[in-house]
């Protein structure tokens, strides 16, 4: 059985590879990223040496991925990064050339609320198109659909409050969440990958606890010392503070003076998601697939604290 990781270079991605070094041989994985010469050598080296497989596979290239996925029998595909009409094409470029290498498993990074009706979030709809694509194809599959990531509010949601005399500013009000970890998600992935899920089933991929942005905050507050704000916003408010610190309302729009590389519809439909209760789904999913409990925020506070200790106001600045 031989298994391909795409964007093994990416936060996720590489919490997937990772855990698959841990559980099968270097010799049965083939690990892809969209611009090799991007990945540290060091990094190349050491999955060579322990026998992975290591290719270029760019979702724009169909032909160069037919090649990279070349022997795999299961497949990780990690959703891309851009949104709307492009990223949808992207997606059924990969899926395609994975069928057409043979590939005979495909496990899908989706978003929580991507089959649900009345959910509105600004990236759903290229994972709605996707998943619908993946079913008609009539590949075997299985879909994880990943609610926010909890490192975003201990990383970035800090890191815009510094940038913003320690305003903690948000469209979420009193809503809660099962926020995911990251490494949580990566678990399940790799699960997955491994043929432990249900044939053909999707999956809520959600974190062990119900909790608020308020309640982060506070905890932020009480183990840093600083004396951050939280401040509820409407969307428009969220809009325009958002527009003050240079952050696009679109993908496609000016990132130059942006402190993050993501646009404010899709901030601000997230965090009002969050607040309209929509992300508060509970599901057992990761101690089913993974035999451990999800993280809880309390777990990685420690972690994260350097960004309140150094102050950081940028997202390349939370590299780590």
């Amino acid at each position: 059985m031989r298994y391909i990781v795409t964007g093994a270079d990416g936060q996720l991605g590489g919490r997937v590879a990772t855990n698959m070094l841990n559980e099968v041989p270097g010799e049965e994985l083939i690990f892809t990223c969209p611009v090799l010469n991007r990945l540290p050598k060091k990094k190349i080296e050491d999955w060579k040496n322990q026998g992975v497989t290591v290719k270029e596979a760019n979702y724009d290239n169909k032909e160069q991925m037919i090649e990279a996925f070349q022997g795999g029998d299961r497949i990780y595909i990690v959703s891309g990064i851009k949104n709307g009409p492009e990223r949808v094409q992207q997606h059924k470029n990969v899926i395609d050339a994975a069928i057409a290498a043979g590939v005979g498993h495909i496990t899908y990074t989706s978003f929580l609320g991507a089959n649900r009706e009345g959910y509105y979030q600004y990236v759903l709809p290229d994972h709605t198109a996707t998943e619908k694509y993946l079913h008609e194809t009539g590949v075997n599959f299985n879909i994880m659909r990943n609610n926010l990531y909890m490192e975003n509010y201990l990383t970035n949601s800090v890191m815009l409050a510094n940038l913003s005399d320690n305003q903690w500013i948000t469209a979420a009000g009193e809503g809660k969440a099962t926020f995911i970890a990251k490494d949580d998600s990566g678990r399940v992935a790799a699960a997955l990958l491994l043929g432990k899920g249900e044939h053909n089933k999707d999956y809520d991929v959600t974190g062990g606890e119900l909790i608020s942005q308020r309640e982060i905050c506070a905890i932020i507050a009480e183990t840093s010392g600083i004396n951050y704000e939280y401040v509820t916003a409407t969307n428009e408010e969220f809009y325009k503070y958002l527009d003050s610190i240079y952050i696009p309302r679109e993908t496609s729009g000016d990132y130059s003076k942006s402190p993050v590389p993501w646009c404010s519809n899709d901030m601000v439909t997230n965090e009002a998601g969050i607040r309209d209760g929509l992300m508060a789904i509970e599901t057992d999913t990761v101690e089913k697939l993974t035999g451990r409990k999800p993280l809880r925020v309390r777990d990685l506070v420690e972690k994260y604290s350097f960004v309140w200790k150094e102050k950081i106001t940028s997202y390349w600045g939370l590299s780590r």
